[in-house]
């Protein structure tokens, strides 16, 4: 075998399995996306590959390191608030959300765990089918603020869809629910709580809570959707309407740097980790690469066969994946800038986006 077959992919640019992940990111921008970066780890040694433009109409390529919307990986920092206060006696994840908050979900807290919130297993509707599906209506509401306690309420007031602990079923308003119980617990909101718990200690200065800033600050590529057969720039956007359960921004770096610090055991003891990694059973989750669903945090299998820990997430204008292998030395992170109708998501552009993903798996082994 020669020496650049031998050769670690983190280390050497010409090595095959890293033209594979050029060719499979490249992939990406004929299917749909209007740019991507790719970023992979193995210990202290890393690269990020990049396809397609910062912006349609100008030359420049994606940013290296620039910010994005990282959506639903949002919910790994509140899972891990909400460890870190069950660690502190300040919680039971066993608890009812009556016991804490008793206003929130009237017809239903007596019955709905903060786990089933954390896990997907609460039954409660996903107050995002009460809305019309993106396109025009986000072009008309993108800069609109959302109360959180409005978009629990949409879903409380429905029959939940099954008997909490029974089944799973991806739902935001989960995670807007439990951004609502750390207020109930701390006094403050979970926006400040991840901030003094999180990024302040992990020096994430890249990583925001923006709040009602529609904005993404500093170096960043632009986000768009197909709307009546055209790309619209979708970039800014109001993210309350995502709040707890998807508003932050990021950058490859910081969260290279947080799972570092997660799969470290930095930011949970090891009691509260096993948790986070309990997973319902890996039947009930119909997700890309899943093979279940714990607190917040998946377990992810791809085709080489090499197991990742992470999330993946998607909002307007922006796809996201974080994997990182248990040990914390092996960590993948893409960010995805769109240009499809959300419809089309799913079938030729998720089967392309699970291929840059399983290409650069490959570059981990």
């Amino acid at each position: 075998m020669s020496t650049t077959e031998t050769a670690s992919p983190v280390h050497d640019a010409a090595h095959p399995r890293r033209i594979a992940l050029q060719a499979a990111v490249n992939a990406l921008i004929p299917l749909g996306a209007a740019g991507a970066q790719f970023r992979v780890s193995v210990g202290d040694s890393g690269f990020v590959t990049r396809a397609g433009l910062r912006e349609f109409g100008a030359a420049d390529p994606v940013p290296a390191n620039g910010r994005f919307r990282i959506a639903c990986i949002t919910k790994m920092f509140v899972s891990v608030v909400l460890l870190q206060l069950k660690a502190e006696g300040k919680v039971d994840l066993d608890a009812t959300v009556a016991s804490i908050a008793p206003d929130l979900l009237p017809e239903h807290g007596g019955a709905v765990t903060i786990r089933n919130l954390l896990q997907h297993t609460s039954g409660l509707f996903n107050h995002a089918d009460s809305f019309q599906r993106p396109g025009v209506r986000f072009q008309r509401d993108r800069y609109n603020h959302y109360d959180a306690a409005d978009l629990v309420a949409v879903a409380a007031a429905r029959p939940l869809n099954f008997e909490p602990g029974s089944t799973f079923e991806y739902s935001n308003t989960n995670y807007i629910a439990l951004g609502l119980i750390i207020k109930a617990i701390t006094g403050n909101t979970y926006a400040q709580e991840i901030k003094t718990r999180v990024l302040r200690p992990l020096g994430l200065d890249d990583t925001l809570l923006p709040g009602d800033d529609p904005t993404i600050p500093g170096a960043h590529a632009r986000g768009y959707m197909q709307i009546g057969g055209e790309s619209v720039d979708v970039t800014e956007m109001n993210p309350s309407e995502a709040c707890s359960a998807g508003e932050m921004l990021s950058t490859t770096a910081d969260l290279d740097a947080f799972l570092v610090a997660l799969m470290g055991g930095r930011l949970l003891a090891p009691a509260e980790f096993a948790e986070m990694k309990t997973t319902v059973p890996p039947e009930w989750v119909p997700l890309p690469m899943s093979n279940g669903y714990g607190l917040g945090f998946m377990p992810l299998e791809t085709d080489c066969g090499l197991s990742l820990w992470g999330h993946g997430g998607g909002i307007p204008g922006y796809a996201t994946f974080v994997g990182a292998s248990l040990d914390g030395t092996r960590r993948l992170i893409a960010s995805i800038t769109l240009d499809i109708d959300p419809d089309d998501f799913s079938g030729t552009f998720e089967d392309g986006v699970v291929a840059a993903l399983n290409a650069a798996a490959e570059c981990l082994l």
